[in-house]
């Protein structure tokens, strides 16, 4: 007689598979940008504002701002819904969501817990109490009568099931995350082992010398290299000027390849970023000069930005150069940033800057 098919393998292990659903996406963002703030206020309830249009996955989009609502209940918030500016009867699934421009940078769209609407048949769907009116007069997104929202998009194409790789097995060991960091950082408070001491601002550091020279070139040359001042290793190595708190920071940075926590009392982390991007480009710590001047990025506004760029020239931080431009790229911000006390210590220290801040003033007058 014939013999039945069996799920067990030969030897006796039974045959394993997967599949998993999936679907095609496509993702995009679009920047809406609106000036004048103060007179959309007049637009009545229901009444939206269009950006233009923009596409993604192959379809095109439209922001819709509603000033005063997109209804009556909801009237004294700022309403913000996205719709095709296409007809489509056919299903088209996507997520989205809307945040203000300034909190969406250099973030992963947060989509996953967004719902999965259906926009075929000119359906919008959005927030509508995106923000009180109110509120956002008082926020710190409203700039110069400007404030610029994001949409972030992800459109979603037919689901299908595809054929997986077999279940790894069951995990019996978990190997957890490295605290190195934290073994070093106990080292540094607890002075244990160390031989070599820093005087910063009328401080003094105790610390390893092997462990500073061998996470910055300068330390490795002032320390064993040509630099070296002194064959006394019981001498105190004077770091001119830098503030304690700053040297205090960059020590740490240097055992534990993070920031510490800033206390309230203590400077603003504006201001200590921009005292530990000097420290970081002094001593070759590009990692620590990167977290500065990223720190930095998100602290620029009318009062800051003249200094930021004059440190972000010095420095040679092209990052943070391109992101004080961008912010000027405003005239409202430009001008308003132009009759700032910064401005004149700008001309003065960077006249190549003034050149190129001339040059863009150029472009945007028509």
């Amino acid at each position: 007689p014939p013999l039945a098919m069996s799920s067990t393998a030969a030897g006796g292990k039974p045959s394993l598979s997967a599949s998993a659903l999936v679907a095609d996406t496509a993702t995009g963002s679009h920047h809406f940008t609106i000036d004048l703030y103060s007179r959309t206020k007049g637009i009545p309830t229901g009444e939206p504002l269009k950006s233009c249009p923009f596409t993604v996955g192959g379809h095109r989009w439209l922001v819709l701002y509603y000033p005063n609502g997109d209804q009556a209940e909801n009237a004294g918030y700022i309403s913000l819904r996205l719709i095709l500016a296409e007809n489509t009867s056919r299903t088209l699934r996507a997520q989205h969501q809307f945040r203000f421009a300034g909190e969406a940078e250099n973030q992963a769209l947060p989509l996953a817990a967004e719902p999965l609407n259906n926009f075929a048949g000119l359906a919008s769907w959005g927030n509508s109490k995106f923000i009180r009116a109110e509120a956002l007069e008082k926020s710190k997104h409203l700039r110069a009568d400007s404030f610029a929202v994001r949409c972030d998009l992800i459109v979603v194409s037919d689901f299908r099931a595809v054929e997986t790789p077999e279940p790894a097995p069951p995990a019996f060991v978990t190997v957890p995350p490295s605290d190195l960091h934290l073994h070093l950082g106990n080292l540094l408070l607890a002075e244990k082992g160390a031989d070599v001491v820093f005087e910063a601002g009328g401080e003094t550091f105790a610390a390893h010398r092997c462990l500073i020279a061998a996470r910055s070139p300068v330390f490795s040359a002032e320390l064993f290299g040509e630099m070296k001042e002194s064959v006394d290793t019981t001498a105190v190595v004077k770091i001119d000027d830098m503030d304690a708190q700053v040297f205090k920071a960059l020590l740490y940075f240097v055992y534990t390849d993070t920031l510490p926590e800033m206390k309230r009392e203590e400077a603003g982390e504006d201001a200590m970023s921009q005292h530990l991007l000097v420290a970081a480009d002094r001593y070759n710590l590009d990692r620590l000069k990167l977290i500065c001047e990223d720190k930095l990025c998100r602290c620029i506004q009318v009062s800051t930005v003249a200094t930021i760029l004059v440190l972000a020239e010095q420095h040679h931080c092209s990052g943070l150069k391109k992101a004080c431009f961008d912010f000027l790229s405003s005239q409202a911000n430009l001008k308003a940033a132009m009759a700032s006390d910064g401005f004149e210590h700008l001309s003065q220290s960077c006249p190549a800057i003034m050149k190129e801040l001339i040059s863009m003033l150029s472009a945007l007058v028509p």
